[in-house]
């Protein structure tokens, strides 16, 4: 059996990520309390897999999973999407109008401020994780309390929806990576993503796009981070079309590592369909 790692409980939208992923195989879905322990195990090989949250369309990249790819080795070996449903739940009989506290993860409720600004009685309280939030509730069995979560969330701890899909956008998706110990050829990769380090020298940025540019490759993702311990230095993290075994990519990843200080390439995946 394939032992899947996620982060959080039973509800989260990472737990749905991970059993539509692998809906085909059978799996052992494990929830742990933070993305460093996932990668850690994953490392080990005490995961076989793991799906972990990348970016969001609303929020943009969510940083510190892309910063611990670093750390680890590691490779990526499949993406999808997951659309984001955030729904107010509570214990069953509460009304909307006596909620004064509503718990999730900061991420969540980043995604709602539409909802919270047309109810300012609410005071927003960050958590754990959506469903970790949602059991809290179950828990303190208090009408004035309620989470956003997802249905599913709701289902397993047995409380109710208030309010269905209070987030922001319509269109509100998060993007997760699915990674793994071992580093495969995926059939049909045609989506690659890696971290560079530039020089400090003057046009290295648009330099390094050039080499990509120039092969007709297009670049889906270009994020800039701060680099730990170094002041007002960064790094590169992109996303490109391509497949590690052709060769316009080959030729590519050799001329970069020549001009940057650091290259690494995340791993070559079969892009997820919106």
């Amino acid at each position: 059996m394939i032992k899947v790692g996620y982060q959080g409980n039973h509800g989260t939208f990472s737990e749905i990520a991970a059993l539509e992923y692998f809906k085909d195989e059978e799996i052992e879905p494990i929830g742990y309390p933070n993305f460093t322990a996932i990668l850690q195990d994953t490392e080990k090989g005490i995961l076989n897999d793991a799906v972990l949250p990348v970016e969001n369309t609303t929020t943009g990249i969510i940083a510190r999973t892309y910063d611990l790819f670093q750390k680890y080795d590691i490779h990526a070996i499949g993406e999808i999407n997951v659309p984001i449903h955030e729904d107010l739940i509570g214990l069953p009989g509460t009304k909307i109008d006596g909620i004064r506290q509503v718990y999730s993860h900061p991420e969540a409720l980043s995604q709602c401020t539409a909802f919270f600004e047309a109810h300012p009685q609410i005071q927003t309280v960050p958590y754990q994780d959506t469903a970790k939030s949602a059991e809290y509730i179950k828990q303190q069995n208090d009408p004035s309390k309620a989470a956003l979560g997802s249905w599913r969330a709701a289902q397993y701890y047995q409380l109710e929806t208030l309010a269905e899909s209070v987030q922001d956008s319509s269109t509100n998706m998060t993007r997760f990576l699915v990674i793994s110990h071992e580093e495969s050829k995926v059939k049909d990769a045609d989506k690659i993503s890696m971290m560079l380090v530039l020089r400090h020298t003057p046009g290295s940025l648009y330099n390094t796009l050039g080499i990509i540019s120039k092969r007709g490759i297009n670049i889906l993702k270009l994020e800039s981070r701060p680099i730990q311990g170094r002041v007002f230095e960064y790094l590169f993290y992109i996303d490109i079309t391509g497949n590690l075994q052709q060769k316009d990519i080959k030729e590519m990843l050799k001329e970069l590592g020549t001009r940057c200080l650091e290259l690494k390439v995340f791993g070559n995946y079969r892009a997820a369909i919106h």
